[in-house]
């Protein structure tokens, strides 16, 4: 038979092009113990720090049903000599000992994106409000690290919270972490919210998108907020991340780090972003639980040592982004709760260090009927003085000062039997400035309403109002403002500055001719311009 060379010579060819495939291996381990959301499992080896873990959980006649339920995943948290340890991100009834346990070689990530605005989702981000399946082809891990410094800037621009006693007293810059700190039913929640619900007010060019982070709350509260934002109209630019009390302990400790990785998203388009962590006390016992079961060593009130670190990882990730980066920003508004006020406390202490500022509510002004109860004296806002408007800065300046005089006054007054004319006269100043700084829940004030306040009141318009009438004295002069001069409501609206000619056309013309519309509240001596008293 004749032997064909051409075909030996294209087999040669073939066998010299062929490499062998690398041979894929698989990192496949067992279950030797669950319980309390922990699985230790053996034989994994080569798994790193925060990888994903794969449990098989179907067994037998469970096979079918097992084909339909979501993979079951694990988080690497512990890896020991012969073990590793894993906080489950399921129900651990679907796991059993002997199950296999495989490891993916891929660390937790959450899928970003516009799609994720008008959702309420869990931190994995698996809807909860019976809409569709979350789908992105951009997939960001929940642990990521903070921009260094030098692809930062300084905070410069404001975020109008629409509270007067806030952007007047306390003003917030976006990139800025504000905390809100205080006791039980003292309205932190509403600060936060009501902060959210205002950015309804701002264009859409400014205005920037929100993520509210629920951890370890009751679900009617969440499904409430829920409500109010779609009432108000705040969910289409609003994503809900919710870890309720139900939830597993790991999942409520990785909430607001995946709700960061979906805010980063944004940021990295170059959109200002207002994050709301409600609340890190509740994360901070999650973490403590997981710690535990973790078997970690417990330190001070069973926290683990890295406690802080938590904290300042998380809260880092808010940024104001250089130029050459993009410009955007995440503010980041982080919740507290205090026992019995105790602001001295281990976690409140932390987050106060880590923060650039504090807006501490008060109990006992809560139950005054001040509301916002905000502790002037103890409240604090390190960066955002230099991201407050001109028209403010120009009305504000002395407020801050002038209220925590009149508290101190007001506590030396209780001892006192007989005021003189002056101080009764302060004092009652001081009051007329707190009635004036009431709002209710969901009561939004425009940067103009509030300038045109306050300037109202530095310049004694509202001296002769009863006190219980001074907030409807300071609707009725809004009111007043834009039926008689539009362009003033304008200019502020528009340059968001409060110019001499402005002010004097509100001093020489408007505030005299609302006191003559209302005599009842009219003085009997005209009150003189600020300085001039």
């Amino acid at each position: 038979m004749a032997i064909d060379h051409t075909l030996i010579a294209r087999l040669e060819r073939a066998l010299a092009d062929f490499s062998p495939p690398e041979p894929s291996t698989e990192s496949v381990g067992r279950v030797v113990r669950v319980g309390d959301g922990v699985v230790e499992i053996e034989g994994l080896s080569s798994a790193q720090m925060a990888e994903m873990i794969l449990i098989d959980t179907a067994s037998g006649e469970e096979v079918a049903q097992e084909m339909e339920a979501k993979p079951l995943y694990a988080v690497a948290l512990n890896l020991e000599e012969e073990t590793v340890r894993a906080v489950l991100l399921g129900d651990e009834r679907r796991v059993r000992e002997g199950s296999q346990a495989r490891a993916t070689g891929e660390v937790l990530s959450v899928p970003v994106g516009e799609n994720l605005l008008g959702r309420v989702v869990s931190p994995l981000a698996e809807p909860l409000d019976g809409g569709p399946n979350i789908t992105s082809r951009t997939r960001y891990p929940v642990e990521r690290p903070s921009y260094p410094v030098i692809a930062r800037q300084a905070v410069k621009q404001p975020l109008q919270t629409g509270i007067t006693a806030i952007d007047a007293m306390i003003p917030i810059g976006r990139g800025q972490r504000e905390l809100i700190i205080g006791d039980r039913f003292t309205g932190k929640t509403t600060v936060a919210v009501d902060t959210i619900l205002n950015q309804r007010n701002e264009p859409k060019e400014r205005r920037p998108i929100c993520v509210y982070v629920s951890i370890g709350q009751k679900e009617s509260k969440t499904a409430r907020i829920v409500r109010q934002f779609k009432d108000a109209g705040a969910m289409e630019y609003t994503i809900v991340v919710d870890a309720p009390s139900s939830a597993p302990a790991a999942l409520q400790f990785l909430a607001p780090f995946a709700a960061s990785s979906m805010a980063e998203y944004f940021m990295e388009q170059g959109k200002d972003v207002l994050i709301v962590y409600d609340d890190l006390s509740k994360h901070a016992v999650a973490y403590r639980q997981v710690s535990l079961l973790l078997r970690r060593p417990p330190g001070r009130e069973a926290y683990p040592g890295d406690i802080f670190y938590l904290h300042s990882r998380l809260l880092e990730r808010a940024a104001k982004l250089s130029d050459e980066h993009g410009g955007g920003s995440i503010t980041a508004l982080p919740i507290i709760e205090t026992q019995a006020g105790d602001v001295s406390a281990y976690i409140p202490t932390n987050v106060i260090s880590i923060t650039d500022g504090q807006i501490y509510l008060e109990g006992d002004l809560f139950n005054k009927g001040v509301r916002p109860a905000i502790n002037v004296g103890l409240s604090v806002s390190r960066v955002g003085s230099s991201a407050q408007t001109k028209a403010m800065k120009a009305v504000a300046s002395k407020m801050r000062i002038e209220l925590a005089q009149f508290r101190e006054l007001e506590a030396f007054a209780q001892f006192a039997s007989d005021l003189d004319v002056a101080t009764r006269a302060r004092l009652e100043k001081g009051q007329r400035l707190v009635e004036l700084l009431k709002q209710g829940k969901a009561e939004h004030r425009t940067l103009f309403e509030q300038v045109v306040m306050i300037y109202a009141a530095n310049q004694g318009v509202f001296d002769g109002v009863p006190i219980e009438e001074v907030q409807r004295a300071a609707r009725e002069l809004v009111g007043f403002v834009k039926a008689r001069d539009v362009e003033i409501q304008k200019h502020i609206d528009e340059h968001r500055d409060f110019p001499e000619a402005v002010q004097r056309r509100l001093l020489e013309d408007v505030f005299p001719a609302f006191l003559e519309a209302h005599p009842k509240w009219k003085q009997e001596s005209s009150p003189a311009p600020e300085g001039v008293h």
